[in-house]
């Protein structure tokens, strides 16, 4: 060891007490400041004596895990999907109990192993009384976010890392754990820190929904394309009409600073209808977003409500049971009617070939239909008495695919029901499994899901008892299979054992009955009023080419009708990105010049809208942070560019190369 090494550790110390003192170092944040001078003052820790942390035995670390039981189940795919964004394999993520306790911890092995050198390991305890200012532990403390950087640390053991932490709440406003991100980096990215945000955030609202199954849902947002997404907000309300939990964003937009501000309100006092009116108007709507004004205010959100759920929510499964007389089931095209000869072609062909126990591939754009034709392909199946059952791939967590597919019997683990529960595959027997997204399922799961459809057998949990099962097979996705299988992000073998037959649905702007569609979807918004429309918004609506396929069309009309005055709807009611494209079609070199001034940057290579590439799943990635964050500052440029520490050219170009459209009118503040 030489000097300079046994000297800079007194020389962080002597720092640290200079800062307590009150002597100096003003670019300690206020934030370190005061854990600084709580490890000496209240904790009496000496920064030249370095502790580790404690690391608790298999017994009593099994044991905070099951108080956080549910937390930890609702946070671990959470907690795998942001270690995959950050894209840094010195960096590990970890969820800490409110006891300061590592249960769960997501990194690369290598990583893993030299940061067990350190007591960052599951169990170790990193309470701010213990080890001194850190991510975890002063997030605890404080029950805000917080970010540590290197020189920040109490003790100098630690100042080779950088961690951020976020808290934790449950929906009754408890802390009940912190989120961190410990890496190598000297400094966090900016868009690192948000995700973190958003990952925490999608936790609460996973276990709000696990939490409150006997409750009715409510999703709101003021602008309908953020519904069932994570900026909504959402209310859990019983069967009384009484608010009973919500989460965060609920409480923003509706202007209350806690849930036991909320709680036990009625729902008309927050907005002009009641329970029983909002569950009707949601299933009329197909679940899509209907407006509705605020109690005594003039504000509008649109408004989704939901029966309370019957099965694990939490799984990203929702079964499909006959519905309501008028009501649709469909969730992406629910006024779709097979008018068009190429599906109903399809849909001929796929019922003979469905009937014979081959399995179906459904290919298409997002909102084409997809759900829709599996479900009419069940109805029109041999097992349609039997359940219509629906999974959403990408979401099912891998520590719970055995569970969630085989099911378990009573006292197979602990949380388990006390009956013990069907899983997902016998739900679908003598019925029709619906595998949906199956392109976005990791590499890991599919394994285990070719044994699954293989076997066509159930072990469940816990039991020496194999069920044999019996069920048809519908899978769909957006992506290219055949191209994910040369890149090696898909199984081969999995791909052939789904692609019995393949059938490609066409978009909207390649359906024949595109206007009788136009109108059916038109007269299902408008409800019981007549509406007409005007030739030249007709036109409009007729050649936009319709990217996000039906559910865009509704998305837009269902917006024109509440615009409309009148009894017509004209080409004023329609969005301004609709009517600009209009304008700009004649002249392609114009709206070339006005994508070029949207950039910012005239040297920068522009495409017309149609001739845009799709965006990888990291371009994806990066969109959803940036609408967070443009939500967040309610969409204005210069407070964005700010929080990206980047200039606004350079985040208008961002927003161009991500099709992020400035056409919302809080814009124009910025």
């Amino acid at each position: 060891m030489t000097f300079s090494t046994m000297l800079e550790p007194k020389r962080h110390a002597q720092r640290v007490y200079d800062v307590v003192d009150g002597r100096g170092c003003g670019d300690t944040t206020d934030l370190v400041t005061s854990s600084w001078a709580r490890c000496v003052r209240d904790y009496r820790l000496d920064p030249e004596k370095p502790a580790r942390p404690d690391v608790l035995g298999d017994h009593r670390l099994e044991e905070h895990r099951a108080r956080a039981a549910d937390v930890i189940e609702c946070a671990k795919l959470e907690m795998t999907t942001l270690y995959q964004q950050l894209g840094d394999r010195e960096c590990a993520v970890v969820l800490v109990d409110t006891d300061g306790v590592i249960l769960h911890m997501v990194a690369a092995p290598d990583f893993a192993r030299e940061m067990s050198q350190l007591g960052f390991c599951p169990g170790a305890v990193w309470t701010e009384a213990a080890v001194g200012t850190n991510g975890m532990g002063t997030c605890l403390v404080v029950r805000e976010p917080v970010a540590v950087r290197q020189q920040d640390h109490f003790y100098g053991t630690y100042t080779s890392l950088t961690c951020s932490a976020v808290p934790i709440f449950d929906p009754e406003g408890a802390l009940v754990a912190v989120l961190d991100v410990t890496s190598r980096s000297q400094l966090m990215q900016q868009h690192s820190l948000v995700l973190l945000g958003m990952t925490a955030q999608m936790i609460e609202n996973r276990l709000l929904d696990r939490r409150f199954q006997d409750a009715c849902p409510v999703h709101f947002h003021s602008r309908p394309e953020f519904v069932y997404t994570l900026h909504e907000g959402k209310l859990v309300v019983g069967d009384d009409g009484g608010i009973r939990a919500a989460n965060r964003s609920a409480l923003f937009q509706l202007g209350f600073c806690s849930v036991q501000d909320i709680y036990g309100k009625q729902l008309d006092e927050l907005f002009q209808t009641t329970l029983p009116e909002i569950l009707n108007r949601s299933a009329r709507s197909s679940f899509h977003p209907v407006p509705i004004f605020c109690a005594g205010r003039s504000n509008r959100f649109f408004v989704v409500a939901q029966q309370p759920a019957t099965l694990n929510v939490a799984s990203g499964e929702r079964a499909v049971k006959s519905a309501p007389a008028g009501a649709r089931v469909a969730d992406d095209g629910g006024a779709q009617q097979f008018g068009d000869d190429r599906i109903a072609s399809q849909l001929q062909l796929a019922s003979r070939v469905i009937a014979k126990r081959i399995p179906v591939l459904l290919h298409g754009e997002t909102g084409a239909g997809k759900e829709v034709f599996a479900r009419a392909l069940h109805d029109g199946s041999p097992y349609a008495s039997g359940a219509f059952v629906a999974l959403n791939c990408a979401s099912l967590p891998e520590t719970l695919i055995e569970s969630e597919l085989f099911g378990y019997r009573a006292g197979a683990f602990t949380g388990a029901q006390r009956n013990g529960r069907r899983g997902k595959i016998l739900q679908s027997d003598r019925g029709t499994l619906f595998l949906d997204e199956i392109g976005d399922m990791p590499l890991a799961l599919q394994a285990r899901l070719l044994r699954v459809l293989d076997e066509r057998q159930v072990s469940p949990l816990g039991s020496e008892e194999i069920v044999a099962v019996d069920f048809q097979l519908v899978s769909a996705s957006h992506r290219d299979l055949p191209k994910l299988v040369a890149e090696g992000a898909f199984r081969e073998d999995l791909y052939y054992r789904l692609s019995g037959l393949e059938v490609s649905l066409p978009p909207l702007r390649e359906r024949q009955n595109k206007r009788e569609l136009l109108y059916r979807v038109l007269a299902d918004e408008a409800g019981d009023e007549q509406i007409d429309i005007d030739p030249d918004a007709e036109a409009l609506l007729m050649s936009y080419p319709w990217p996000g396929n039906l559910r865009q069309l509704r998305h837009v009309l269902r917006t024109a009708v509440v615009l409309a005055d009148g009894g017509r709807l004209r080409l004023a009611d329609l969005p301004p990105a609709l009517r600009q494209r209009a304008a700009e079609r004649p002249e392609p070199a114009a709206s070339a010049a006005r994508l070029t001034v949207l950039s910012g940057d005239s040297s920068a290579g522009v495409h017309p809208d149609d001739e845009l590439p799709a965006l990888n799943p990291l371009q994806a990635s990066e969109r959803a942070v940036l609408l967070g964050l443009l939500e967040e500052q309610r969409w204005n440029i210069s407070n964005v560019a700010k929080a990206l520490d980047v200039s606004r050219n350079t985040l208008y170009r961002r927003l161009h190369r991500l099709r992020i459209p400035l056409s919302h009118s809080d814009s124009a503040t910025a």
